[in-house]
């Protein structure tokens, strides 16, 4: 165990913490930036509240519970909203992490454990749409520009995969280009590296692949790296559609198709996940589907699918309209 003469104040360990999930947890790129970014606010709030030099093994159940009343009560995002249950729960599970860090380099500091995530009873609502309102989406980028065709198959594969928004933005050129060329009549197997680092194949509908197969033509000579391009940049460095023009063309569609709710690529993939169950589809083939480690992640659908059976059986069962006087 290191001592605690030579330990270095937290703020200097973040970087150290950053490479560690790098390397030795291999954790990808975008759960590092989420760390750092989360972290960053924990080093801002040990500088207002005057600890900057704050040790490892100094910090305190007590320390935790008043940058947790920091996170519900004082900070506000960029916009000036307060922070959801779901949102504080990020910035607490960044610091769970750091701790184990600590406890993994033998570190003397408060176990990982120790830090409880906030209830969360608004996420366990899944929100995701009728198909009715789905097929309203799709109809709305306008097919006859190059822009609209893009944003058409981006939403088609959005609902024929259910691909994470990372995942999606991942692709390049290269892993569509056989369509150019080829067939785009069946569905196609396509493997993708997904949450974790973990390979898993994801398939797309045969209407799917025509309108990506209809994008790929419609760029003609464009042969830069991304499958999804920023269409207004010439900086190479900028031609990957951002997740936020993506989420910003999402919500621009949904809102357009007269849908009020908030519709995010997040709740594309809620959709293509219920839309498969409601059909029939067994859980752990879903599982599969959506690149989901655990099955227990995956059953939170349940909860939607058995309220459509729920609602299925008392409209047509016939038990529920028998009269009173079969009961006696």
């Amino acid at each position: 165990m290191e001592t605690i003469k030579k330990q270095k104040p937290i703020k200097q360990c973040i970087i150290p913490f950053l490479d560690y999930c790098e390397v030795e947890k291999g954790l990808s790129d975008n759960t590092q930036k989420n760390y750092s970014q989360y972290l960053r606010l924990f080093v801002r709030w040990l500088d207002a509240t005057n600890q900057s030099a704050l040790l490892p093994h100094q910090l305190t159940q007590k320390g935790v519970w008043e940058y947790r009343l920091y996170l519900a009560r004082t900070y506000k995002t960029p916009r000036g909203s307060a922070l959801s249950k779901k949102s504080q729960n990020y910035y607490l599970i960044a610091l769970r992490a750091l701790l184990d860090f600590f406890s993994d380099r033998d570190i003397f500091s408060l176990p990982s454990s120790k830090i409880k995530l906030a209830k969360d009873h608004a996420g366990q609502q899944v929100s995701f749409l009728e198909l009715p309102d789905m097929q309203k989406m799709l109809a709305i980028p306008d097919v006859d520009t190059l822009g609209g065709i893009r944003d058409r198959a981006i939403l088609e594969l959005f609902f024929s995969t259910g691909m994470r928004i990372s995942e999606l933005t991942a692709l390049d050129r290269d892993h569509l280009s056989f369509l150019v060329a080829g067939s785009a009549e069946r569905t196609i197997e396509l493997s993708i590296i997904g949450k974790g680092k973990r390979v898993r194949t994801v398939y797309i509908s045969a209407r799917a692949a025509q309108w990506i197969k209809k994008y790929l033509h419609a760029r003609k000579e464009d042969f830069s790296e991304p499958l999804f391009a920023n269409l207004h940049s010439k900086n190479p460095e900028e031609r990957r559609l951002s997740p936020r023009a993506i989420q910003t063309m999402i919500s621009m569609c949904a809102k357009r198709a007269g849908i009020a709710k908030k519709v995010t690529p997040h709740t594309l993939r809620h959709t293509y996940a219920t839309d498969l169950l409601a059909a029939g589809a067994d859980l752990r083939s879903v599982q599969e589907f959506l690149g989901h480690k655990n099955v227990s992640t995956t059953q939170v659908y349940t909860h939607v699918t058995n309220k459509r059976l729920k609602d299925v059986h008392e409209k047509f069962h016939n038990g529920g309209s028998l009269p009173s006087s079969a009961l006696t």
